[in-house]
């Protein structure tokens, strides 16, 4: 998942420390969402997405990917098997 975090917490000056803060995780988290080495849990995502008065949609990016959910693993559809 894409996401434009950097983006806007650097538009409002914000360091990670500071997002961190407000929305209740460690630096270290907010960078690796920014990095895209982890992803947020929807709770998470809101959080930030209210601090820079965003919809969540704006803020983080859902693309189509090659990657297959875990709800497509759990229901059998992890090569893109689909029943019938």
């Amino acid at each position: 998942m894409k996401n434009r975090v950097k983006q806007l917490r650097e538009a409002l000056g914000m360091t990670q420390e500071q997002l961190g803060e407000l929305v209740g995780v460690s630096r270290q988290a907010i960078n690796a969402i920014e990095t895209g080495k982890n992803e947020p849990s929807i709770w998470l995502a809101y959080d930030i997405s209210k601090v820079f008065d965003e919809p969540i949609e704006s803020v983080f990016l859902f693309e189509e990917s090659e990657r297959k959910s875990r709800a497509d693993i759990s229901r059998g559809n992890a090569y893109g098997a689909k029943r019938n």
